[in-house]
């Protein structure tokens, strides 16, 4: 029977619009717009453009290190310690240019830190077969404890010669009025999209969370895959460190906690599988929208934001059930 081209249009339309409306990051868009417009309405101040511009600015800082947790989840583990990275790796640089050192000094000692970190825990995971939650656990507790050494609890607030360079790199809005966080969160999320869509090693990532095994067999170096996506973790941890501390203006022990489970709610959310196998880009920024949006809202609609955490474990539930329901319907 011959197919006509209007047919095979149609037909691919309605292939396109099946596997938009089967995604979990489309409808986490779609809550977000929802609760923009509700919020809108709802109260005064969600439309302003100071709010507006407040929520997109601190849903960079989630969303930056969401990126590189998706490289972690999508190869099946996890890291818990990316909180603690941000402050140790923010608390380097601070401290580095507090001692007169230039800001590049400070950004690339805070880098190698990172990277570092992250080299640690890929080793201890991939090499030495040491649980990734038992390894990046432990990391949360010696980073965190590193951070206080290197500053002796303190605060810092002073950043040397280079200060205003610092506080301009975070806080500052050098084009068209956007933030730079959020001009650095899109060319991060640029850059993780192309690596995971197009790229040799993106394609090896989702093989190992596919399945390890049938990964190695067919000659996907997995050991060496894992050190890299743990290091890219880190280094997004870092490099969120350091842009904070430019928007902060000062640095603490207590920067980023809690932070490694906004980050991983973010990327669930997102549509990432904590089995593997899933995960994007685009995702992991929605993701960490819909956090802030829930956020935001919680004080402007007079809610204690003591129910934070709720919301934010309800949506990670409804997150999980949606994925559940959506393989139940695949497995038939």
């Amino acid at each position: 029977m011959a197919v006509t081209l209007d047919q095979t249009i149609a037909q691919k339309q309605h292939s396109f619009f099946s596997r938009l409306f089967s995604t979990q990051t489309f409808w986490v868009v779609i809550a977000v717009i929802l609760a923009c417009i509700f919020l809108s309405f709802a109260t005064d101040a969600f439309a302003t453009s100071k709010n507006l511009y407040n929520i997109t600015r601190n849903i960079t800082f989630v969303a930056i290190v969401a990126l590189g947790m998706t490289f972690v989840i999508i190869t099946g583990g996890i890291d818990l310690s990316v909180g603690s990275v941000l402050c140790l790796s923010s608390m380097v640089l601070a401290v580095t240019m507090h001692a007169g050192y230039s800001i590049e000094i400070g950004i690339l000692a805070s880098i190698v830190t990172a990277l570092a970190i992250g080299a640690f825990n890929g080793i201890l995971t991939a090499y030495l077969g040491f649980p990734p939650f038992v390894v990046t656990l432990g990391m949360l507790s010696i980073a965190r404890s590193l951070a206080m050494v290197a500053s002796n609890n303190t605060v810092v607030f002073q950043f040397g010669p280079d200060h205003d360079k610092l506080l301009a790199l975070g806080g500052g809005a050098w084009l068209f009025g956007i933030a730079n966080p959020v001009l650095y969160m899109i060319l991060l999320a640029l850059i993780t999209g192309f690596i995971l869509r197009w790229t040799k090693f993106g394609r090896h990532i989702f093989a190992i969370g596919g399945n390890e095994h049938a990964a190695t067999l067919t000659g996907v170096p997995v050991k060496q895959i894992k050190v890299a996506v743990y290091m890219i973790s880190a280094l997004s941890a870092g490099i969120a460190g350091i842009i904070q501390t430019g928007w902060l203006g000062a640095v603490t022990t207590n920067l980023g906690t809690g932070m490694e489970l906004q980050v991983i709610a973010a990327t669930v959310i997102g549509g990432a599988n904590l089995a593997g196998g899933v995960g994007t880009a685009f995702g992991a920024i929605v993701g960490a929208a819909l956090i802030e949006v829930i956020r935001n809202s919680l004080g402007l609609l007079g809610i204690n934001a003591f129910w934070q955490g709720t919301f934010i474990g309800g949506a990670i539930l409804l997150a999980v059930l949606f994925d559940r329901i959506r393989n139940f319907r695949r497995s038939d």
